[in-house]
């Protein structure tokens, strides 16, 4: 019964990230894992290529420039790059937290999302909950600007931009394997 309750008290949540809801990329999946009896989500990412100006190391201290959960263009991400300060060009993969009923619950979803690609996928919270992470392994992060002077060409910047859109596909067939997975 805890559980149950756990998991209406967390959907009916006001959320509190950035965009103040779920990614409409993942708002499907994340609807098919809340509507198993045996799982919820507790946060939820699709992925994103983003521009963050930061002097910092810490995620709440850097200012996004820019955030695009799809592919992007050269154009639409150039735009925005202005700073006095570094700013870091990143893909960054999928990443779902479900909270699993029981451990046989959470290690059946880890087994599940590691056949269909997730080669991240762990349990993240054993105490009160099961927490699975689930985590996509595309990844690009490198710094664009330093000090506010920009540090890659155009055409280099180009290829950044296709790069982090191929891994963003493949990130997207991923998660859309996950959803017919779970349908």
């Amino acid at each position: 019964m805890l559980f149950e309750l756990d998991k209406k008290n967390c959907l009916d949540k006001i959320d509190k990230s950035k965009i103040g809801s779920i990614d409409s990329e993942v708002k499907e999946i994340c609807s098919l894992i809340n509507s198993n009896e045996n799982y919820y989500t507790t946060s939820s990412c699709s992925g994103r290529i983003v521009l963050l100006e930061s002097n910092s190391s810490k995620k709440d201290e850097s200012k996004w420039l820019f955030v695009s959960h799809s592919s992007t263009d050269f154009e639409s991400i150039s735009l925005k790059l202005e700073s006095k300060s570094d700013v870091w060009l990143r893909q960054e993969g999928a990443i779902l937290h479900v909270c699993c009923k029981t451990i046989q619950d959470a290690e059946k979803l880890i087994n599940l999302v590691k056949s269909i690609g997730f080669k991240r996928a762990g349990m993240i919270s054993v105490n009160n909950r099961f927490i699975v992470e689930i985590i996509s392994s595309e990844h690009l992060c490198t710094p664009v600007m330093k000090n506010g002077k920009r540090i890659v060409s155009d055409e280099y910047f180009r290829v950044l931009i296709e790069e982090a859109n191929k891994k963003m596909e493949k990130n997207k067939e991923k998660l859309q394997r996950l959803k017919e997975t779970f349908k």
